[in-house]
């Protein structure tokens, strides 16, 4: 386990937060290279043209650790909704075919699937929420991989229950069946260790503001080597070949730049966004994502034996990611039950039938003790 970190951001000692799956707090080294890429901004004439792609190649190179892949796979998007448009533009599927979802999936990894498949004849297979107590999701999604599946659009884990997929046998399956595998890593990527080269999925995305600790409206795309000739969603100026050259950019190239850097969001030179996130990950980086999944996983394990004798039940790793709590019980959660608690500054977050907690490094065993007295003490019934 790592050592609290509170220190790194500006947490007050009466707030309990613990709902990183929300959105995380930004780091004090964080913001600090927010401000300092914005400050450029002020003094124009020193925006060099090297200056849009060196914080960009930084992004690349540092994104590309947190995967486990080269920095050329790796393209600079706004959200993880881009990146799963991206996939669902490029991935081939035809008529009477099927994408494969997960019950409850988030909407941005479902709705630009429902469409293509619209466009397309095929259908969506939507794998049942398992039945027993430790849902099983790996097993349901091995069990629906079959010859008409033609896309697995798969999350890490799963939003609104915690389940953990083993993707790297998801990955091997797909590849036994000719599916291609599309993820969103926005609730693993940071607090679950994951490598490009053990799950080989065609696409991938995660969105920074999460547990990669970035900042909102940025967020990596792994694009596998062989979909990197692929439609971009957007056609700008600085993913074509000759975009280093300023003074060359109405000879209009036909070339895109090499890599995955085709399907770069535009603008993606954000002076205050991209060495923010490039912070944030470094940072990552020097905990050890499996550090940090240890220490969230600590956290949630106390957590988990003390609301059982509240009466609520969550499923038990290995099936549960561990920084990822979701805490269900036979009467229904109040949706106001976040605002009852905030009034406490305990904050959680209410998905679907389940209280969603997800602490951080940043989080103390008396964070975890606040939450479970005020759960006691407000008697959720």
């Amino acid at each position: 386990m790592l050592p609290c970190q509170r220190h790194l951001f500006d947490i007050p000692d009466n707030v309990a937060y613990l709902n990183c799956a929300y959105m995380s707090p930004l780091m004090k080294p964080v913001l600090e290279a927010a401000a300092g890429g914005l400050a450029r901004k002020a003094h124009p004439w020193d925006i060099t043209p090297d200056k849009f792609f060196t914080g960009a190649d930084e992004f690349r190179a540092t994104a590309a650790q947190i995967v486990n892949s080269s920095g050329d796979d790796i393209a600079i998007v706004s959200s993880a909704s881009y990146g799963v448009a991206t996939a669902a533009r490029n991935l081939p599927v035809q008529k009477g075919q099927s994408i494969l979802v997960l019950a409850e999936q988030f909407p941005s990894n479902y709705y630009p699937w429902q469409r293509r498949a619209e466009e397309t004849g095929a259908s969506l297979k939507v794998v049942a929420w398992p039945a027993d107590k430790n849902p099983d999701w790996t097993a349901a999604v091995l069990s629906s991989l079959t010859a008409d599946v033609a896309i697995a659009a798969l999350p890490h884990v799963h939003w609104t229950s915690g389940g953990k997929l083993d993707l790297v046998r998801i990955g091997e399956a797909c590849r036994k069946v000719g599916a291609a595998l599309a993820l969103d890593l926005t609730q693993s990527l940071g607090a679950l260790s994951f490598s490009i080269r053990d799950v080989q999925p065609d696409f991938a995305v995660a969105a920074s503001y999460k547990w990669l600790l970035g900042p909102y409206s940025i967020g990596l795309l792994y694009v596998a080597p062989k979909w990197q000739q692929g439609m971009p969603l957007e056609e700008n100026w600085i993913q074509r070949s000759n975009a280093r050259d300023f003074s060359s950019l109405i000879l209009y190239a036909e070339d895109y730049d090499a890599g995955a850097r085709r399907f770069d969001m535009g603008e993606r030179s954000n002076f205050a966004l991209l060495p923010a996130a490039v912070r944030a990950m470094k940072q990552l980086l020097e905990w050890n994502v499996a550090q940090v999944s240890d220490t969230a996983g600590a956290l949630n394990r106390q957590l988990a034996s003390a609301a059982a004798d509240l009466g609520f039940s969550a499923p038990a790793e290995p099936w549960r990611a561990p920084h990822y709590l979701c805490l269900r019980r036979k009467a229904a959660i109040p949706k106001e039950l976040p605002e009852i608690l905030a009034r406490e500054k305990v904050f959680v977050s209410v998905r679907g039938s389940s209280i969603r907690v997800t602490p951080h490094v940043y989080n103390t065993v008396e964070d975890c003790d606040r939450l479970i007295q005020c759960l006691r003490r407000i008697a959720v019934v």
